[in-house]
């Protein structure tokens, strides 16, 4: 821990960092040198969002592009931490990666099934995630994140209807060069990574990158005095190109990322619960009563626990792919195959206490996930200049989920224990193929139409098996159950739209989107007889207008996008409860929709000076829920009421000047902030899982040698405001939050190189 006389020192010199961007252009904006044209377009952003390399401004799709190297420089090394800067992404967290989920203008798909695809699909070099728990994975060593709002599914396949993640790793150099990042931060928290590049022989190059990451926690476990909510991260990735000719080249890529979380289940926010819409409030004394002999006061800042246990998800991941680019003619022909494994080990306290009383039940929690998946994707791209250029395609994707998961549960019964015990086995079977192609139809050079499809057929089928030692139920466990059933779909991706660019500096365009995701199975450990049959697909029409915009020299940049989807069978997480306990489960919930507008705005208006903004309206929200028939009618009308993890507003601010000291030297001062408006984390709009309107601020100050190498001083969360990422029910009683990395302010130095 820094000593007070020191964390002063930084404040002052971080608070001078977040105003002297702005003071600075003032004082030398008169006097500041223009950068000339070509160096401006030194910076353009290229991606690969098409299956191409174009520049981002010329790309008719609403995208946010992150430099690898500026989210490790500000210690942003997993989706979950970038979700704060870019406005139109939510995250929701858990206790393990497989009750984690991303969301892009406030659609995501929150659900523990494995026979559910997400909403939003995450890529890695172009291979596509089968679960939301493999993308909470460290991001280890990125070129860039490429953000892609609204429905992709015409390219990046069925699981993209509210968008896609798309993940560059870095390339092998020309030259033999090696890489490292350096980082300590309060907490006892460090990152090592570092990594080597550059050609074995004259064909032959390779790109090699470790990480050894550890951190404590910012949670106290009362009963052992240590800290949890912590983690410890190693992980590896490597590439192998060969290029024996200047039309081919073989990618041989792989990578495997272990880490080990003690995220707390439960950090109680409130005994009472409040319900929607009355507003009445459920006091329970004997969680009040218990927590009080704990020496726990719940809190919105709460950040202490003592369960029965320390619980602990242990996580595998790692996969490899195969990817040859083969020039045929004028033509490319894109070959990719690609293996992943998912290992995910979790032992959970379910009822988030430490003691068994007569009116709250213990509970112990083991899971398993082995989870594999097949892809093979073949792609034809056709070179640009005619009247037509195109991507075509082949696709297929099997995945395979087998999953174990046990609950013991302790109950009072009669002034003594009684013990229970419910054991499920269940496994999900998904074949997936598609044939998919997208097109420009250029009528002139500055005036073309697109038109994309996706013809995608599904097969799902599953088995559950749970044996319970209760013939009628206990809370937590329902009695033993067995089922199993297949189903199929075949339907389609679509996109068109127009693209008119009046001018080199100026793209406009509008498109529509039909997204599609398959059926579903609700496959979970209390699964039961409403749960067999399959959830329809779900199916979404969106309606994009976009402009995007940048001066002659590039000083000023400018995106803005209007959108409208509308979601049919929208599938969402569902709340009943079974003998007092919550029991979540997944419906076609019926129709939702998202509608608003994001700009984006970069100013260079000086050498060395950086200044940019990210604003997002978005209002998501349920049209037409369908209460499910389980249910018995006791639904509250939430028509009209937001999604959840759809906040109406949110803005990221984010500066930085540097201060020539010499040639190649110079003192960067960076600051940003963020801003997110309440939100909603239920779909049945209780109360007290809102989380109120709050921003974040943070700064740097760096010696940066251009190119080559800087040292970073950075704090985080600099006004010391107090939020939680996720608010929710407790399994058994009470209002449970999560406590983020940055819930306090802290300070931390990183060191990164590149020789």
């Amino acid at each position: 821990m820094l000593s007070k006389s020191i964390q002063a020192t930084l404040v002052r010199a971080l608070l001078l960092a977040g105003t002297a961007p702005v003071a600075a252009a003032a004082a030398q904006a008169q006097d500041a040198p223009r950068a000339e044209t070509a160096a401006r377009e030194s910076d353009e952003i290229v991606v690969t969002a098409r299956f191409r390399e174009e520049s981002l401004a010329d790309v008719p799709i609403a995208i946010t592009a992150l430099s690898g190297e500026d989210l490790a420089s500000r210690n942003l090394n997993t989706l979950q931490d970038i979700a704060q800067t870019v406005p139109t992404v939510d995250f929701r967290t858990g206790s393990s990666n497989k009750d984690r989920s991303i969301f892009i203008r406030g659609i995501g798909t929150i659900t523990t099934s494995p026979g559910v695809e997400p909403s939003v699909a995450t890529v890695i070099d172009g291979v596509v995630l089968s679960r939301p728990g493999q993308a909470t994975l460290d991001l280890v060593d990125v070129e860039r994140i490429e953000v892609l709002r609204g429905p992709q599914g015409t390219l990046f396949g069925k699981n993209a209807s509210a968008g896609v993640i798309n993940i560059v790793s870095r390339a092998p150099t020309q030259e033999l060069s090696v890489n490292g990042q350096f980082g300590y931060y309060e907490g006892d928290e460090y990152r090592v990574r570092l990594g080597a590049s550059g050609p074995i022989a004259k064909d032959l190059s390779f790109a090699l990158t470790g990480l050894f990451a550890n951190y404590d926690g910012n949670v106290r476990n009362l009963d052992t005095g240590e800290n949890v909510n912590g983690y410890k991260r190693r992980g590896v990735r490597g590439k192998l190109v060969y290029e024996p000719a200047a039309d081919l080249r073989f990618t041989l890529a792989g990578d495997y990322v272990y880490s080990f979380e003690n995220v707390p289940t439960g950090i109680f926010r409130s005994t009472d619960r409040v319900a929607f819409p009355s507003g009445t409030v459920t006091p329970n004394p004997a969680l009040a009563a218990l927590l009080a002999a704990d020496g726990i006061t719940p809190g919105p800042n709460n950040t202490e626990v003592r369960p029965s246990f320390d619980a602990d998800v242990r996580d595998k991941n790692f996969g490899a792919s195969f990817t040859a680019e083969i020039g045929l003619g004028e033509h490319q022909l894109t070959s990719i195959s690609a293996w992943r494994k998912w290992r995910n080990r979790q032992h959970q306290d379910w009822d988030s206490t430490g003691t068994v009383t007569p009116a709250i039940a213990r509970g112990e929690d083991v899971g398993t996930v082995d989870a594999d998946q097949f892809s093979q994707e073949l792609r034809l791209t056709s070179p640009r200049g005619g009247f037509i250029d195109y991507v075509v395609g082949l696709y297929y994707f099997k995945a395979i989920a087998r999953e174990r998961y046990q609950r013991d549960v302790t109950q009072i019964v009669g002034g003594a224990p009684v013990d229970n015990q419910g054991v499920a086995n269940y496994r999900t079977e998904l074949d997936n193929y598609s044939v998919f192609g997208e097109a420009n139809l250029n009528f002139t050079p500055q005036f073309r139409g697109i038109l994309g499809a996706r013809l995608i057929h599904d097969d799902l089928a599953y088995r559950h098996a749970r044996v319970a030692t209760t013939a009628t139920g206990v809370p937590g466990i329902r009695p033993s159950f067995a089922s199993s059933g297949d189903t199929s779909a075949t339907d389609y991706s679509l996109r068109a739209g127009l693209q008119y660019e009046p001018s080199e500096w100026v793209n406009l365009y509008a498109t529509y989107s039909r997204g599609y995701k398959g059926p579903a199975y609700n496959v979970f450990f209390n699964m039961q007889a409403f749960d067999v049959e399959p959830l329809a697909p779900e199916t979404s029409d969106s309606y994009e207008i976009g402009l995007k915009a940048s001066s002659p020299d590039r000083v000023a940049s400018l995106g803005l996008a209007l959108f409208l989807t509308k979601f049919q069978g929208f599938q969402a997480n569902f709340q009943d409860t079974f003998l007092g306990s919550l029991v979540t489960r997944l419906i076609n919930a019926g129709e939702v929709s998202s509608r608003g507008i994001e700009g984006d705005l970069t100013l260079r208006p000086a050498r060395g000076l950086s200044l940019s903004g990210s604003l997002a309206y978005t209002d998501a929200q349920i049209d037409d829920f369908l209460c499910p028939a389980s249910a018995g009618g006791a639904c509250a009308n939430v028509n009209g009421q937001p999604l959840p993890f759809a906040p109406k507003w949110k803005l990221h601010l984010d500066g930085s000047y540097t201060i020539p000291l010499s040639e190649s030297l110079g003192l960067e001062l960076q600051t940003d902030y963020s801003w997110k408006d309440e939100t909603q984390y239920s779909i049945t709009q209780t109360p007290d899982t809102i989380q109120p309107a709050y921003g974040i601020w943070n700064a740097s100050i760096a010696l940066v040698h251009e190119g080559k190498w800087q040292v970073r001083g950075v704090v985080k969360n600099i006004s010391n405001t107090h939020y939680s990422p996720f608010i929710s029910y407790g399994a058994v009683a009470g209002v449970s939050r999560f406590v983020p990395r940055d819930n306090d302010r802290y300070f931390g130095v990183n060191a990164s190189f590149d020789f």
